[in-house]
């Protein structure tokens, strides 16, 4: 083991072979979240196993040589635990929460199922058929379906503009092969991050990861690589038999570690930041133009997607479209008033702070941190840096930013509309 280090109560511990451990110690309470955290995710799959990703978080659940898929299922209920999986575009996440006394147990089921699925036949064909009812409820979702499309455009011909769960095409064709050698690539020492928070000791937690985990190889596999292909601005209109009509106006937005992040952070928030934005009180308590408006910004290692979502009527599209453009030349054209850039600052400040009532939150916060920065970013360093912005910051960044001629649209309308 080597890269010990230690900040307050956030400890990190490297081993040999590349496994990470980092803690967060709160002895406040009598829980604790854990999380391992395989850094591979939708973009890294070639297009011919697109979706093989999300498709091994389920199947991680069905067995191991030790365990049967009810047997993992009750391995936490039994202790009032709760245990989940999530698959993004960049990373993977098992993960439980339970009392602090059950810390052992946790780590042990979590990386017996990491180490030692087993991948059943018949679990795969059952699972293909569970995986594709769930492609089915994401498309009978208005939302989901448009989010798809449109991120599909913005990211054209490479991974991050595919759906995570992969097409129906590829996901009957995954053999279980397939997802022995996905493991053999991917969920190696080198590739992973134990995260845990709550009440307990950073040296208990290595030494049990060290036990369970330690042990592999710490040669790197050659990732599958697909370089970002250029933006190109759509405008796209799409039916479904809906009542509704949705909308998203939207661009690729900033990566983690772009330098102007906080300031569109701030301006995100002034624009859609809940009921007290701009977007909400213009387009819904003005007009009565909608029941939902926000805006969304996701960031990536190399890029980022950001938008407006709308569920509206299709007699108002028009009248919505030239609001929304409104409130983006005003961001461009006149620098957000001290008072509303105090309040925004204070929203931000104010949801990062509640969030670290919740281990599973501090547990993700102190995994993200690790695996976009190598390094613990405090609480005092993010709203030190929302402090710094000014409005003149955010005036200058939202000039090229909030240009109308760089975003795209997706519009959803009812058949027969």
């Amino acid at each position: 083991m080597n890269n010990w280090e230690k900040i307050d109560f956030v400890e990190k511990t490297e081993f040999k072979n590349g496994l990470k451990v980092v803690t967060e110690r709160v002895e406040s309470v009598k829980s604790v979240a854990v999380g391992i955290w395989v850094k591979t995710g939708s973009r890294d799959e070639p297009d011919q196993k697109a979706g093989i990703t999300h498709f091994l978080e389920h199947m991680l659940f069905k067995g191991t040589e030790k365990r049967s898929a009810y047997d993992i299922a009750l391995s936490m209920e039994s202790v009032g635990g709760y245990m989940n999986a999530f698959t993004s575009n960049e990373y993977t996440c098992y993960y439980t929460r339970s009392l602090d006394t059950e810390l052992q147990r946790a780590l042990e089921v979590l990386s017996d199922m990491v180490k030692n699925s087993q991948f059943p036949e018949n679990e795969i064909e059952k699972e293909k058929k569970v995986v594709i009812e769930e492609m089915k409820m994401y498309r009978d979702s208005p939302e989901d379906y448009l989010f798809e499309e449109f991120s599909g455009k913005v990211f054209s011909d490479h991974p991050l503009g595919r759906p995570i769960i992969g097409y129906e095409k590829t996901v009957n064709s995954f053999k279980r092969n397939d997802l022995f050698e996905y493991v053999e690539n991917r969920y190696q020492p080198w590739n992973i991050l134990v995260s845990v928070a709550g009440n307990v000791e950073h040296e208990q937690v290595v030494d049990l990861v060290e036990s369970f985990l330690g042990e592999g190889k710490s040669d790197k596999k050659n990732a599958f690589i697909h370089e970002l292909t250029p933006y190109k601005i759509h405008k796209e209109t799409i039916t479904k038999p809906i009542e509704q009509t949705h909308m998203i106006i939207g661009r690729r937005g900033l990566h983690f570690d772009d330098e102007d992040k906080y300031l569109l952070l701030l301006a995100n928030t002034v624009l859609g930041g809940g009921m007290s934005s701009r977007l909400h009180q213009n387009v819904r308590e003005k007009y009565g133009y909608c029941y939902s408006i926000g805006t969304f910004n996701q960031s990536y290692t190399d890029s980022g997607l950001f938008g407006v979502y709308i569920g509206t009527d299709k007699d108002y599209v028009d009248h919505v479209r030239e609001l929304i453009n409104e409130e983006f030349d005003k961001l461009q054209q006149e620098a957000v008033p001290d008072r509303e850039m105090a309040e925004a600052k204070s929203q931000l400040k104010g949801k990062l702070l509640l969030s670290q009532e919740s281990m599973s939150n501090r547990m993700t916060r102190l995994a993200k941190s690790e695996l976009y920065f190598n390094r613990f970013v405090t609480l005092d360093e993010l709203v030190s840096n929302i402090d710094n912005v000014t409005v003149d910051d955010v005036r200058e960044f939202s000039g090229e930013f909030f240009n109308r001629e760089m975003y795209s649209e997706t519009l959803l309308l009812p058949e027969n509309a």
